[in-house]
């Protein structure tokens, strides 16, 4: 396997001159070919005669670990330069590529989640634009309810059952309501049955203040002539504790109330009725809101 190409050829008689020698050495070229200096794929001799790197000719394998260094790739400045796309792992489908460990660490595959519901509840997943769209859209929709409506004509009380366990503001709203008899207004509420004392409730207008503990007070005493339009607010403070606050008024009367109870449970219900409880309802409705 000849490795140089010689720059002078000798034949047995020649005789050794400087000038031979010299030529022997100054035209010597590198032979290129498997057969010849390289194995012609890592390595080839180029037009010149030179050695050089062939293109794609180092592979994986010739390259030592940890060898090539952040300083030794180029810095991206367009779309196409520096680590490409192409160049990076192959990543499963619905992956993206992070570090959800808590800590520093390599970068590994990160799950997408295309859920509405979010059933997964994953601490460490991340969701697709879709499905938190379609999440929060619902789950607004479900925080914010208005219930249906109630014709307050008839009976001594309007109630209003099964309020979810989660409701932390309720909202009671009157439209021109009115009942037989001239006893204030109030509101109830309870856990599984309505309770009927110990509520810490005034109300008040112009004219004074009225206290009571069986209801949170919507107005004071009433005229069986008036109607009556405006709203409450019960919300809960702390635990199983509500306190309220509202303004109602009729065409001669502005009443501001507040009030609190303490309830044993949980609240699933509230009841619309009269400090005696005997008052008919006989005109306007009532409906609540509850978030």
């Amino acid at each position: 396997m000849a490795i140089l190409s010689k720059g002078q050829t000798f034949a047995s008689t020649d005789t050794v001159t400087s000038t031979k020698l010299n030529n022997l050495v100054d035209n010597a070229a590198f032979v290129s070919g498997s057969s010849g200096t390289t194995d012609d794929s890592s390595l080839e001799v180029n037009g010149s005669g030179r050695l050089q790197v062939k293109d794609s000719g180092i592979s994986s394998a010739k390259i030592a670990a940890s060898a090539i260094t952040t300083a030794k790739l180029a810095t991206a400045t367009g779309a196409t330069d520096g680590v490409t796309y192409a160049k990076i792992q192959h990543v499963a489908n619905m992956r993206v590529i992070g570090n959800t460990s808590g800590s520093l660490a390599a970068p590994s595959e990160v799950s997408i989640l295309d859920e509405d519901d979010m059933v997964s509840d994953s601490a460490t997943a991340v969701a697709t634009q879709q499905s938190i769209k379609a999440y929060t859209e619902t789950y607004v929709a479900s925080r914010y309810v208005l219930d249906t409506v109630k014709a307050s004509t008839s009976g001594t009380s309007i109630d209003f059952t099964g309020i979810p366990s989660w409701v932390k503001r309720i909202t009671v709203m009157l439209n021109g309501v009115s009942t037989n008899g001239t006893n204030a207004i109030i509101v109830r509420i309870g856990a599984g049955s309505f309770v009927t004392t110990g509520y810490v409730s005034t109300s008040s207008d112009a004219g004074g203040a009225d206290n009571t503990t069986v209801g949170f007070l919507t107005t004071r005493s009433i005229s069986a002539s008036r109607i009556y339009t405006g709203a409450l607010v019960i919300s809960k403070i702390t635990g199983n504790t509500w306190i309220s606050h509202g303004i109602v008024g009729s065409d001669t009367s502005v009443y501001a109330n507040s009030g609190s109870l303490a309830l044993s449970g949980v609240l699933d219900r509230l009841s619309v009725t009269t400090t005696a409880g005997t008052n008919t309802f006989d005109a306007g409705e009532i409906n609540i809101s509850y978030e």
